[in-house]
């Protein structure tokens, strides 16, 4: 699937929406700063790495699609794998591939799980598993009650 990027001069929140709601992966009011442009679209590129290739690396951490599986090379040379069910690595790569970037519960849900976000106690539960299956990952930290990091990513 290949994303797609809205630049325009719209700048309603209706407009917006109505971008979103279309399948827009990401949207720009003009003027734009080309920088910024560059990095939103690379970052889109990144994203949609794993949907081309099955596989996406993102730092020292490789997720494949095929397998479900997140490969971890630590700094001491060894290299931790762990399998996930289909929804813990879908989340797990939602929130690895966009460092410093916070999602609502209801964005997690629609794109997750194509919920309305009704019920987040799913969600509670995968991220209470992925911590339990990073644990001893020593780039997987819980910063505190509602969110932990893999190393550059929230998770």
């Amino acid at each position: 699937m290949t994303p797609t990027l809205i630049i325009t001069a719209r700048d309603s929140v209706a407009d917006k929406k109505t971008g979103f709601q279309k399948g827009t992966d990401d949207y720009m009011v003009k003027p734009i700063n080309v920088n910024e442009m560059a990095w939103r679209v690379e970052a889109l590129l990144r994203h949609s790495q794993i949907g081309v290739q099955h596989r996406a690396q993102i730092g020292n951490t490789e997720f494949d699609a095929d397998t479900l599986s997140v490969r971890t090379e630590q700094a001491d040379g060894g290299v931790t794998e762990v399998q996930l069910l289909l929804k813990e690595f879908q989340l797990l790569f939602k929130l690895a591939s966009s460092p410093n970037r916070f999602f609502t519960r209801w964005q997690i849900m629609e794109d997750i799980w194509e919920s309305d976000g009704s019920d987040t106690h799913t969600l509670d539960v995968h991220i209470s598993r992925l911590r339990e299956r990073f644990r001893g990952n020593p780039r997987f930290r819980n910063r505190d009650n509602s969110r932990a990091w893999l190393q550059g990513g929230a998770v």
